[in-house]
């Protein structure tokens, strides 16, 4: 039997230094990146999402990164059918996929494949919007913890996307997650993976950097860029791209709904949840090979791991 290609997974919360590992491996070895970040994939985007700039990407370029205008709708499955192609061609190419981010459900489809889950309904979607409007997002997820307890747990309370879907899926089929799940069959790519996850040893150091990336964001011009984006594009606050971190923030205090001397910390606030939310996700990944980001051999060790398993 011919043997499976290799392919590189490196996973980590945000500012937990995912991208300058990534670019520290591919400049010494035979590596494209791919990204896996449901934010990067929305055209215009570039601050709040830490999109690697021009001269970054003239000499990585990373694929799966400006495919949709913040408009669109960007899902699991299409990012599992992109990225297995974008893989593909690499591998012919003679090198190795290295597919980089912290959207950790992208990683478990890709690795996992998905369950056969139905389609959105926009005219249930906008009925639980409605609802949301008048009793808020907590209300909602109320709902969802008498209905499917065990999801519930997992999301916060204003977790408005993830809330959506797992109520619409709840009405659309009448089962939680967990049975729809479970009926999954496992669809693994044709690859053999290495998988090394950032894994900050000390969490208040991990919430420093977040405080200052999100600080270093708002003094670049994100609130501009948001301004930017809202005369630019049809927008609205329930859209996946105005509910991404950073942006939702910026959004509520352009409508007044949050004061502007509360932006940082409400940014630093919801950044410092998905990162929570992130490493609840990682911990479950129980092939993941953990590296400590805040130790000085942190690079050293990822190579040396990486060059093993690619025998060079």
């Amino acid at each position: 039997m011919t043997p499976l290609p290799p392919a590189l997974l490196l996973l980590g919360p945000t500012a937990s230094g995912k991208t300058h590992l990534a670019l520290e491996l591919a400049d010494k070895l035979p590596l494209d990146i791919i990204s896996v970040d449901s934010a990067q994939v929305f055209c215009d985007m570039d601050i709040g999402t830490a999109k690697p700039d021009a001269a970054t990407l003239a000499r990585h370029p990373h694929a799966l990164i400006d495919l949709i205008s913040p408009e669109q709708r960007y899902s699991a499955a299409r990012f599992r059918e992109q990225a297995l192609a974008e893989m593909a061609s690499i591998t012919a190419r003679g090198r190795v996929p290295l597919l980089v981010g912290g959207t950790m459900l992208y990683f478990k489809a890709l690795v996992d494949g998905l369950a056969d889950l139905p389609e959105a309904d926009p005219r249930l979607r906008a009925e639980i919007d409605r609802d949301a409007a008048v009793r808020g997002w907590p209300a909602l997820h109320a709902d969802l913890a008498a209905l499917d307890a065990a999801t519930a747990a997992r999301l916060a309370p204003f977790d408005a996307q993830r809330i959506q879907r797992a109520l619409e899926l709840l009405r659309l089929t009448g089962q939680p997650l967990a049975e729809l799940f479970a009926a999954q069959t496992q669809q693994p790519p044709p690859y053999r993976l290495l998988s090394l996850a950032l894994t900050p040893s000390d969490r208040s150091i991990l919430h420093q950097r977040i405080e200052r990336r999100f600080a270093a964001m708002l003094a670049q011009g994100l609130v501009e860029e948001v301004e930017e984006l809202r005369r630019r594009y049809q927008l609205e606050a329930s859209l996946p791209a105005m509910r991404c971190v950073g942006y939702r923030q910026v959004w509520e205090m352009l409508e007044g709904e949050l004061p502007a001397e509360r932006l940082l910390e409400r940014g630093v606030f919801a950044t410092r949840q998905l990162a929570k939310r992130q490493l609840t996700w990682m911990r479950k990944m129980a092939d993941a090979r953990s590296i400590d980001p805040l130790s000085a051999d942190a690079s050293e060790r990822s190579l040396e791991l990486v060059k093993v398993f690619l025998g060079t």
